[in-house]
């Protein structure tokens, strides 16, 4: 027999999502974790190499928070979509054009 190579395996998840271009979003895991990054001008969100846990994921807005979805499971090698209004049903930045 010819042995196999190794495959690497995940050991992190990721969060994404849609929200308000230019806002916040910030995760917290149940473990005490936090993260945050800023939404592309595509209005989408991607937290990346979270470790398994339970998260709190916030929008915030002018340094407030102003949306809250609790209990997001986030399981080794797979993502959680986390979605949050946007005015008009329009996430992406307005453009000069």
């Amino acid at each position: 027999m010819l042995p196999l190579p190794a495959s690497a395996q995940s050991t992190t998840a990721h969060i994404f999502g849609q929200a308000p271009a230019g806002e916040t979003v910030l995760a917290q895991s149940s473990n005490g974790l936090h993260r945050h990054v800023t939404v592309d001008a595509k209005g989408r969100y991607n937290l990346r190499n979270l470790p398994m846990s339970t998260y709190t994921v916030s929008l915030q807005k002018d340094g407030k928070i102003v949306d809250t979805r609790a209990n997001i499971p986030v399981t080794v090698g797979r993502g959680a979509e986390v979605d949050f209004a946007c005015p008009d049903d329009h996430c992406a930045a307005a453009s000069n054009g």
